[in-house]
């Protein structure tokens, strides 16, 4: 297939893509690249819904400090008072574009409160936000003709001068991505002048994960192998509450039950949490998810309990129909019945460097949404904040742009014409499909097992060595295998777990997301990333 132009290439098509893509596409044209179909994404699946003040009795203020003490002292502070002064203009915005918010009897939004708040701060539509949000910039991104949306395809490498023979001379910029088109397997360069990497988390490196299938770190392990430094991957963040059930696929039983009232409980039926933290069940959730691990591991039971059933039965169902219809499907009534959960993998906390304009250290190629490390989330995220830093960095994405374009109109660099096409001589279609599906699970046993919620040294020391073992039989698969969806989604998840590991490594303490047992006190007196790179 021959290239194509794009003036804005947005890949991934979460609330952050389509977010920017509504806001910059009077700007040129805009082509928003998605593996699946154009509504799976992470943002989908977010149930609790998005923090920001609105409240009259709540202040600028408290936000940036409950987002500060739920960080553990990583956080950069400037980050964090920008995505809180910033984000009711951006709520705003989605009330206008339509999404149906939940409004309490006086016409005002209903605000909830979750783990980590000390306000009722939390905007959202039943346990649905993430669904009627990505509805509503749908809606409103198809009213747009000038964006064009690619269902079906994939990035397979981010285009810069090392693509090109003799380029030592040039700076480090983006021109765009090499995709592919998983229906055909086709793979052509589609040329930007500006590129946005909104690719999500990386979940599916894990055997437990609230994330969608297509959750595999394709922007971080992309825009690593193109030279843009990583940072702070050794926080993943695991949701406390995923349902535990055969048939249940790590679904995610919100945050927002215990906001409500929801009781953690062991098999005696006793509520253990405030044995571990002063706030209980309403403990950020690096502590809820420790806590819980700890109570599995003294029982020796799979999972906990998570008890709403003193609330009223009609509460209940207005308040989570979709948890409520979920567990109804699978025998479980919430209504007189505790829920069986267990922590998964639900949120990376570190990614791809950016600075407070989302610009990442590759010219012309911006990150944001949970592929990016913009500083908000420090050691540890607080719930709901995730979808409202993908909204204030997709509009600073969208004001920087806007900047650029005033002062000199934007433009395809001359070097494009040197980038060459996809190159798949010499590879040939796999007959041993078996070794990606066993080294995809072997990823992910490894990083259960050794990566997860507790770490030592001697587990990371272990994961790394397998995995960078994995990782060359992985390039050595790929170098001689035509493209396909399941082999770049092994390669990224195979780099995404070596860059956490590694990462892991060099920290040498305990702090938010990332408890060690060699290590288990906090002991960097200030703030230290930890950043790695090509």
């Amino acid at each position: 297939m021959n290239s194509q132009k794009t003036d804005f290439l947005i890949i991934g098509s979460g609330i952050t893509g389509l977010f920017l893509a509504w806001k910059i596409s009077d700007l040129g044209s805009v082509t928003i690249v998605t593996k699946k179909s154009d509504y799976e994404s992470n943002t989908n699946y977010a149930q609790g819904g998005i923090a920001s003040v609105i409240s009259a009795t709540d202040e600028i203020e408290e936000h940036i400090q409950d987002t500060l003490v739920a960080g553990a002292g990583l956080c950069d502070p400037e980050s964090v008072r920008i995505l809180v002064e910033e984000g009711p203009f951006r709520i705003q915005e989605l009330l206008e574009i339509g999404v149906p918010f939940n409004k309490d009897s006086t016409g005002n939004l209903d605000l909830a409160r979750e783990g980590g708040h000390r306000k009722n701060r939390i905007v959202h539509a039943h346990d649905r936000t993430g669904r009627e949000v990505e509805t509503s910039l749908l809606n409103a991104v198809k009213s747009k003709p000038n964006i064009r949306i690619l269902e079906n395809h994939a990035c397979v490498d981010i285009l810069t001068p090392h693509h090109i023979q003799n380029s030592s001379d040039l700076p480090l910029r983006c021109y765009g991505a090499y995709i592919l088109n998983t229906e055909d397997g086709e793979v052509f360069p589609l040329f930007a002048k500006r590129t946005i990497l909104a690719t999500g988390g990386a979940g599916q490196v894990y055997l437990h994960t609230t994330n969608p299938s297509i959750a595999t770190g394709d922007g971080v392990a992309s825009a690593y192998r193109a030279g843009a430094k990583v940072k702070n991957m050794e926080f993943y963040q695991f949701h406390p509450t995923a349902l535990y059930h055969e048939n249940g696929n790590s679904f995610l039983i919100s945050e927002a039950v215990r906001g409500e009232g929801g009781i953690l409980r062991d098999h005696q039926g006793k509520a253990f949490m405030e044995e571990y933290h002063e706030m209980r069940d309403l403990a950020p959730r690096d502590i809820v998810a420790r806590a819980i691990d700890n109570e599995m591991k003294k029982s020796g039971q799979p999972h906990v309990y998570l008890d709403i059933t003193h609330k009223p039965a009609d509460e209940i169902k207005h308040h989570f129909p979709s948890i409520y219809e979920k567990c109804l499907s699978l025998g479980i009534d919430i209504t007189t019945q505790a829920i069986p959960v267990v922590p998964a993998a639900h949120y990376m906390c570190g990614g791809i460097e950016t600075d407070l304009w989302a610009r990442t250290n590759i010219e012309n190629l911006y990150a944001a949404g949970e592929a990016a490390c913009t500083g908000v989330h420090g050691g540890n995220r607080l719930a709901s904040n995730s979808l409202l830093e993908c909204l204030v960095f997709a509009d600073r994405i969208n004001r920087d742009i806007r900047s650029l374009s005033e002062k000199a109109p934007l433009e395809f660099h001359e070097e494009i014409a040197k980038i060459p096409a996809w190159n798949k001589e010499g590879t040939k279609n796999a007959e041993e499909w078996v070794l990606v599906s066993h080294d995809l699970y072997e990823i992910k046993a490894l990083m259960s097992n050794y990566v997860g919620i507790v770490r030592s040294n001697l587990r990371l020391q272990r994961a790394a060595r397998r995995i960078q073992m994995i990782r060359e039989e992985v390039k050595d698969f790929f170098d001689r295998t035509t493209v396909s969806p399941g082999l770049l989604e092994l390669r990224n998840l195979a780099l995404i777990a070596d860059i956490i590991v590694r990462s892991a490594l060099l920290r040498k303490e305990s702090r938010g997301l990332h408890y060690s047992t060699d290590y288990p006190e906090d002991r960097t007196p200030s703030r230290k990333d930890t950043v790695v790179t090509t």
